[in-house]
């Protein structure tokens, strides 16, 4: 009897060889990271010990000295669970002991595995959903990811973002600060969950979350509640404000913090003109608009304006009036250091770090309740803020907040008398450098 050769029994063959070499797969990259991370605390052993040999006793005896192995125990990582056996390590120094920096005590899975259960959370899995949807990733041995174990982990995260959220913030400066609300479905409750998030940038250049809290519907109350909290806790007037174009959080800025300057979001600003004109012109619109976006400087952006106006004010007025209404606002932007304008124009780092949850919120239930959601928020930003890279040209961030005037990007220099000349400004002289 011939063997089928036809295309549908070859198909069946490809699913049959895919289905029984992928567990050898998985299992060969288990076993591939189990090498590494063992490879890993060894060296990591070794330089500890080789870093102390000289260490000794009286009778010359070394101090620091290897002490067999720990009990074999699990950690949950991205490739599976791993079983590990740590060195250990016997250091008779005073006050002295050692600890491994990769796999520290009682760790039983990875902190970014710490961070997926945020993302589930909010995405709408129950933390009895949860449990199995990390076993089919991890496989049967996630025991660790019990209901039980995500509540008591969700509880957790209630306090540490109760505590976060009464710290001092004085003594801190921030230069611009990005606000904007993020919408959540709550599973058990009716009415959506309005988190309002505050993301700042410091002296040194780095973004960093000031404040996160629940509103109502990003009404103006709710953005005043917020900030009149962080000032009362230290926080002082930002050089600049980027937002969208939701007007509570502008009246709450004007009234708490009326010396900050504002700068509309160009990425709400630009789909927001878009949805007044028929679809046929949204293409040559759009670049129409990111001309003015990108322009070089102010006259530049102007002009800009000024022809896009031409071209769509008379049978498209409300996308023209959306762009020349807000003009001032929209290019403010332009008066700070050029190297910054890439951050100053959205509000993309909120954006960015709430973007799939925000999109997969839409289609299901949402979280478990209110307190939780804010948790869980709380340690979806908190751990997207280890992974912020600096503003380009930090060093610039310094000169902003001492109020050096920039126009077109560019420094500003104004008439100097001879005690404060620029030669004796060191930070005017970088600069202008």
């Amino acid at each position: 009897m011939r063997e089928d050769t036809g295309p549908e029994a070859v198909a069946q063959l490809a699913d049959r060889l895919a289905a029984a070499t992928r567990p050898l797969l998985d299992e060969l990259v288990q076993e591939g990271a189990r090498r590494m991370l063992s490879a890993a605390l060894e060296a990591e052993v070794e330089a500890y010990l080789a870093a102390n040999r000289q260490a000794r006793d009286e009778a010359g005896r070394a101090l620091v000295v290897r002490n067999g192995r720990a009990r074999e125990r699990a950690v949950a990582t991205a490739a599976g669970m791993l079983p590990i056996q740590a060195p250990r390590v016997n250091d008779r120094r005073d006050g002295e002991h050692f600890t491994s920096a990769i796999v520290p005590p009682y760790l039983r899975r990875s902190p970014r595995l710490d961070e997926a259960l945020p993302v589930l959370y909010l995405r709408g899995l129950s933390t009895g959903d949860m449990a199995p949807a990390l076993e089919s990733l991890l496989g049967s041995t996630a025991r660790g990811f019990s209901p039980t174990t995500i509540t008591r982990l969700t509880e957790v995260w209630k306090d540490e973002y109760r505590a976060w959220a009464r710290r001092d913030l004085s003594g801190r400066r921030y230069a611009y600060v990005w606000a904007d609300g993020v919408n959540f479905n709550v599973r058990l409750e009716e009415d959506r969950l309005t988190c309002l998030v505050l993301v700042g940038v410091t002296a040194a250049g780095d973004k960093e979350v000031i404040a996160i809290q629940e509103g109502h519907r990003e009404s103006t109350q709710s953005w005043q509640t917020l900030l009149r909290d962080a000032k009362a806790r230290g926080l002082e007037a930002p050089i600049l404000a980027v937002g969208d174009g939701a007007l509570g959080f502008w009246n709450a800025l004007g009234d708490v913090f009326p010396a900050t300057k504002q700068q509309l979001c160009w990425k709400h600003k630009v789909a927001n003109i878009l949805d007044k004109l028929p679809k046929r012109l949204q293409g040559t619109a759009k670049e129409h608009v990111h001309a003015i976006m990108y322009a070089p400087d102010r006259a530049t952006a102007n002009r800009e304006i000024d022809r896009f106006a031409a071209v769509y004010e008379a049978k498209h007025p409300r996308a023209v009036a959306s762009l020349v209404d807000h003009q001032t606002r929209l290019l403010t932007f332009l008066d700070f250091p050029a190297e910054h304008w890439i951050h100053l124009r959205t509000t993309n780092p909120i954006e960015s770090t709430f973007g799939t949850v925000k999109a997969r919120t839409r289609k299901t239930r949402g979280a478990g309740s209110r307190a939780a959601a804010l948790a869980m928020a709380f340690k979806l930003v908190d751990a997207a803020q280890q992974r912020w890279r600096k503003v380009n040209a930090p060093h610039l961030v310094a000169a902003v907040l001492r109020g050096i005037p920039f126009e077109d990007g560019l420094l500003v220099k104004p008439p100097y008398g001879p005690a404060t000349a620029p030669d004796h400004d060191p930070l005017t002289q970088e600069v202008a450098a």
